[in-house]
């Protein structure tokens, strides 16, 4: 779904802003991979993350 078509389950809300944490998501059991960066979609009316996706996904093959 894009975002300017989603509405928070929250509060109503339909502004929305995609931001990446610096962290990145990785294997449990591989400490030294790379990883993936996670993308948060966040409502910016109350701040309810509704979606968290996985940039790399094929970063996490073990």
């Amino acid at each position: 779904m894009n975002v300017s078509e989603m509405k928070c389950k929250s509060c109503g809300g339909n502004s929305f802003v995609q931001a990446m944490d610096f962290i990145n998501l990785r294997p449990v059991d591989k400490k030294l991979t790379f990883g993936s960066e996670r993308i948060f979609t966040v409502c910016l009316d109350c701040g309810e993350v509704v979606s968290i996706k996985v940039k790399n996904p094929e970063r996490l093959i073990k």
